[in-house]
């Protein structure tokens, strides 16, 4: 009598049975239970913690300079009858800060656009069009990624000065843009790199100049990366104290010095300084979350084909 294991068959080996398909670890499963809610809580977590130096400035600019003193910014759990917007009213009333916040605009907004707009255009020549020592330029600007702000500061101001632009607001957008631009022109060439030649030339074939091509063709695709760019730049300019300090008109300094005068002048001043600070932080942060979603576009552009 043979067996199920024997040979059946002369010459033939037996028929092996499939192999039975081993299931998750328990590791793996416990991991993928727990990911979920486990996941979701820790990142909460990590996002109250992040957002809690912004909630206690904020809570401390609705309290008064007594009860700022006396006990700390959590208090107000406990007495919510502190809070109270008379510092808002002290900082409207404190034309320093007004003139500050209205000067930071007039720096910031500038720079910011004149980085996107000549960005844009020289990263688009970098990546489509042809002219003698192109990628040397390139490299050029490249170069240029690594040269710090300190060591520009001293021959920097010996050319504002000798040109009569020091202490000036323009002089402090020109100083910007021009250490915004190396980032913006690698940032957008490499971006616009990535479009897709048979676009720009079926483009070109329907009667496309290189304006109408740049307009109609590159800036569209390249939204998100522009974006970017302009969320970066605004947010450098807006937080600057270094650059601001040193060629910013001091009669009328940007926000950021205007409130490191105010603690070097009147250091017990908390009621003005905290909302100050507040709102100064509270605007990058408005800007960013409002053009969020162009942020995450662009900074994924090119994970994935």
């Amino acid at each position: 009598m043979t067996t199920t294991t024997d040979v059946t068959e002369a010459g033939k080996a037996p028929r092996a049975e499939p192999a039975t398909k081993a299931g998750p670890s328990l590791g793996a499963r416990l991991a993928a239970r727990a990911g979920g809610g486990a996941m979701r809580v820790f990142l909460v977590l990590v996002g109250l913690f992040w957002l809690m130096p912004t909630i206690g400035l904020l809570l401390s600019s609705l309290r008064g300079a007594e009860d700022i003193a006396a006990t700390g910014w959590w208090k107000v759990f406990t007495a919510p009858s502190e809070l109270t917007f008379d510092n808002y009213q002290r900082l409207l009333d404190n034309s320093t800060i007004t003139d500050s916040l209205f000067s930071t605009v007039m720096i910031t907004v500038p720079a910011t656009f004149l980085v996107v707009v000549i960005g844009s255009l020289a990263g688009y020549a970098f990546a489509w069009m042809e002219f003698p020592g192109r990628d040397w330029w390139f490299l050029v600007v490249v170069g240029l990624l690594v040269v710090p702000v300190q060591v520009a500061l001293i021959p920097v101001s010996e050319l504002f000065g000798t040109i009569g632009i020091f202490e000036t607001t323009f002089g402090v957008i020109m100083f910007h843009t021009a250490f915004g631009l190396p980032f913006a022109i690698f940032l957008l060439r490499n971006f616009f790199a990535e479009i897709p030649r048979e676009l720009l030339e079926a483009a070109r074939l329907d009667g496309a100049g290189e304006i109408r091509l740049f307009t109609r063709v590159v800036m569209p695709l390249g939204g998100p990366a522009i974006a970017s760019l302009g969320i970066f730049q605004f947010l450098w300019v807006w937080n600057d104290m270094l650059v601001a300090l040193i060629f910013a008109d001091s009669e009328s300094p940007p926000i950021t010095v205007a409130l490191q005068q105010q603690v070097r002048q009147f250091g017990n001043n908390i009621d003005v300084l905290a909302p100050g600070a507040f709102v100064s932080m509270v605007i990058p942060l408005v800007v960013f979350f409002a053009f969020q979603r162009q942020f995450v576009s662009g900074v994924m552009a090119g994970a994935v084909k």
